[in-house]
């Protein structure tokens, strides 16, 4: 049922909004502003209630002068005997407050031609001023009158705005905040006579070592592993194979994590997933990675068991253990389609890529080649000789050498343009991946590109994108989930599930966090774990996290160096905890906006165990040299081995040849002794830090 607004009605009735809302409230329908919705039967019969000609008797409403007053006949009313007393009472109180009609006369014929602005979903009062065209003393003033402090640089929701706005009988409605170059370039839709059938793109996805490049390799009938540094991918590739005449375009990955990057930048790159696993070995870390990220980009898999031609192989394990993760192959009654390959031997290639074209077929992708071109940067580097090279997905239209093309800030005209077998093409269409050259800079993987009409066009558009970048950097962090502010996010309803990821010292801790966190969904908000692990806090889970707005929930674990910095960029929430009732604790605290004061942790320092040696009285001596930061006698720490926590507790002494030191810098040997702690090793990291209590705003 479609809805119309106050103000639409009053301007077709020809009466102000204020008087259609004092006769809206008698006819027992409540309203409370200008920008209220009535309902298409409400509406009509308030129109056929004002409408009623002179030939019916029902509710004869006559104008007889300009304050629009109302005469009823009530002796034969359409709507009923209690309708007309009602109606009479209405014209008795219009005759008494003749002397208020003549102050409503002004405001009625404003109402008449009322404005109406748009504003974002937070404005400063400052601009709402000079929207509404009036002081911002005075919106200052109404706010306060309502309770609301703010000052003239202070930003307010969209409701409050609305407020302030009716008081000076504007109408305001949310601008859509578009992206920037999704608005300039954007698509019409094509007919379907336009529309074409255009390949599968494929990513391949799985653990180290379980044979992802071999595969790709049997498929393709190349030898790509043999070039890799070690026989591991170091980059992205693109390459298409033609099967029974029709084409398969596949993306190999170094894993997932470039995987999730481009899903970071919001490209949707990939159609299915093939995730591989080795039969002798199973399901490993990386896997349960490859299938929540692949989840979490509402990507079809297809799991392809390889190795099946080892004498340890044992494809039934590998599909239980699979169950387990939540892909049920079809042959036990799932829906997920698996088949058991051999990359060495090239045992059932051909079913796997008959399997590919069938979910393909199943998808329907289609695409509409005859208009400029649009797609992805798969992969990009500065090469010596020929400048900035971009591997490129075309998604969509046909892209041809001489195009000008723009992707993000970089821009230029495709000079050359090479096929993944090397070799030189004029064109490319929907699903077709090939290396340009020719553009200004090196674009990030993950990027969109746009073919424009002019060189001139996509400089513009590049400088301009540049400074909106610089603007955006400059302006407030990014709006991210974190535990502090949960329960006001909550309450506005910008949270309605919050995602965790969680990593742990032992997979036994992952599922105990796992089913407790879950345990604390309500109606208000669902607790969704989208990834779990064993070992350290990686980049690549808080580029997950970051992508998919979770909070890493850390257990046992410490972060790497470079993954805590790239949290702190990408404002990740990690919370690390020792104790597994504490992350219940505060998860549940932050639901119910009862979150303690926290004391922040201040790591002061990095130093790492490289010689040991036992002393009577004082146990063992750990030589170490102090990496970053600085060591401070008496102050807390915690022994890292291979990324778990064996010891966390007071540093006893600091020692600086025979004597005791306060402190010892980076760069600096020292000598360190633990509180109730002697099973130091060489290798391991000793992290100082101290407490500091933050009081939460």
């Amino acid at each position: 049922m479609s809805k119309i607004r106050v103000y639409e009605i009053a301007k077709q009735l020809n009466i102000s909004s204020k008087e259609l809302i004092k006769i809206l409230a008698d006819f027992g329908i409540e309203v409370h502003s200008h920008m209220s919705s009535l309902d298409d039967e409400e509406a009509q019969l308030i129109i056929d209630y004002y409408t009623t000609d002179d030939s019916k008797d029902a509710n004869d409403i006559k104008s007889k002068d300009k304050n629009k007053k109302v005469n009823i006949n009530d002796s034969k009313a359409e709507f009923g005997e209690e309708l007309n007393k009602e109606d009479i009472k209405i014209d008795k109180k219009t005759k008494v407050n003749q002397k208020e009609d003549k102050k409503e006369i002004l405001e009625d014929s404003e109402e008449d031609s009322i404005k109406i602005i748009k504003i974002p979903n937070k404005i400063t009062v400052q601009n709402l001023a000079q929207k509404l065209e009036h002081p911002a003393s005075e919106l200052i003033k109404s706010l306060m009158m309502k309770g609301v402090m703010a000052s003239i640089n202070q930003e307010i929701d969209f409701d409050t705005a609305s407020m302030l706005a009716e008081e000076f009988n504007i109408l305001i409605e949310e601008e859509k905040e578009e992206d920037y170059l999704e608005s300039l370039f954007a698509e019409e839709d094509s007919s379907e006579e336009d529309l074409v059938e255009r390949p599968p793109v494929v990513v391949v996805m799985g653990h180290v070592d379980h044979g992802k490049t071999s595969l790709l390799d049997a498929l393709r009938k190349s030898n790509v592993t043999a070039k890799e540094m070690g026989g591991i991918t170091q980059h992205i590739g693109a390459s298409t194979i033609d099967v029974n005449g029709k084409k398969i375009t596949f993306l190999d990955t170094p894993g997932h994590e470039a995987f999730t990057a481009m899903r970071m930048r919001g490209a949707k790159v990939t159609d299915i997933a093939i995730l591989v696993v080795a039969a002798d070995d199973g399901v490993m870390p990386q896997t349960i990675e490859a299938i929540n990220h692949a989840r979490a980009a509402n990507v079809q898999i297809i799991v392809a068991i390889n190795k099946i031609d080892k004498p340890s192989a044992n494809p039934d394990r590998v599909k239980q253990e699979l169950a387990d993760h939540g892909l049920l192959t079809e042959d036990w009654g799932g829906d997920t389609i698996c088949v058991p390959v051999s990359a060495m031997q090239k045992t059932n290639l051909n079913t796997l890529l008959e399997m590919v074209l069938l979910v393909a077929e199943m998808e329907e992708l289609k695409a509409n080649p005859n208009k400029k071109a649009r797609g992805t940067i798969i992969e990009a580097q500065l090469d010596k000789g020929r400048g900035p090279v971009a591997t490129v997905l075309v998604q969509s239209g046909t892209l041809k050498v001489g195009d000008p093309i723009l992707a993000g800030s970089a821009y230029g005209r495709i000079r050359a343009m090479t096929d993944d077998k090397g070799r030189r093409v004029k064109s490319a269409g929907p699903s077709t991946p090939v290396e340009i050259i020719g553009l200004s800079e090196v674009p990030s993987a993950g990027d969109s590109f746009y073919v424009v009409d002019s060189d001139k066009e996509a400089r513009q558009i590049a400088h301009n994108l540049a400074v909106r970048d610089r603007e955006q950097a400059l302006r407030a962090t990014p709006n991210k989930v974190s535990l502090d502010d949960l329960f006001s996010q909550i309450q506005s309803g910008d949270v309605k599930q919050l995602n965790i990821v969680i990593k742990a010292d032992v997979q036994g801790s992952v599922e105990a966090l796992r089913q407790s966190l879950e345990r604390l969904s309500n109606e208000e908000v669902r607790i969704h774990t989208i990834h779990g692990g064993v070992g350290a806090i990686t980049e690549s889970d808080v580029m997950l996290a970051s992508a998919s707005n979770a909070i890493i929930i850390g257990f046992n674990v410490r972060p790497e160096a470079g993954a805590k910095s790239f949290a702190e960029l990408e404002k990740v929430d990690i919370r690390l905890y020792r104790v597994i009732y504490n992350a219940i604790e505060d998860i549940e605290a932050a639901m119910k906006g009862m979150l303690d004061p926290e004391y922040e942790e201040k790591v002061i320092g990095h130093a790492e165990i490289r010689q040991t040696f036992k002393a009577s009285g004082l146990g063992t001596i750990g030589g170490a040299y102090v990496l970053d930061g600085k060591m401070i006698r008496n102050c807390k720490v915690r022994i890292v081995r291979d990324g778990i926590v064996v010891y966390e507790g007071q540093l006893s002494s600091l020692k600086r040849f025979k004597d005791d030191v306060k402190e010892v810098h980076s760069g600096y040997e020292c000598g360190l002794t633990f509180e109730k702690f002697n099973d130091i090793k060489e290798g391991d990291i000793v992290e100082a830090y101290i407490m500091e209590e933050i009081p939460r705003t």
